[in-house]
């Protein structure tokens, strides 16, 4: 468990640097709201958009997971506790006024950029 990486995965340093390149500064590995234990991938404070680049295998894609052959209940068991603290952490953040964009693993780089860069823009407070 100490060898899995919890931020800069190639995933999501790939998207990160996409989203710079468009001119998007933002905090990763950040708290969104200072009361709730749970770091987003990007944060764009101003605009109020957590984005999470969710692994495959530790967040249950329905296109990718594959139950583990081996201590099975165990494996299982984490996945699915994974699965319930991401949509807490969706709704939470909701309600405190946030965008949450999740995006896999295997989703292209670019396409994640282009909805984070378009979401933030969006979003973007006016100036003044």
């Amino acid at each position: 468990m100490q060898a899995i990486r919890s931020r800069d995965t190639q995933p999501e340093w790939l998207i990160r640097r996409l989203v710079h390149a468009r001119g998007l500064r933002y905090r990763v590995s950040a708290k969104p709201l200072p009361g709730l234990r749970r770091t987003a991938d990007l944060v764009f404070r101003p605009s109020k958009v957590a984005v999470f680049v969710d692994g495959c295998y530790w967040h249950g894609c329905p296109e990718h997971y594959v139950r583990p052959k081996t201590n099975e209940e165990y494996w299982s068991g984490k996945v699915a506790v994974n699965v319930t603290r991401d949509r807490d952490t969706d709704t939470r953040l909701a309600e405190a006024g946030w965008l949450v964009l999740r995006f896999w693993e295997h989703e292209p780089p670019e396409d994640c950029a282009v909805r984070i860069a378009a979401e933030v823009e969006r979003r973007r407070p006016a100036p003044g």
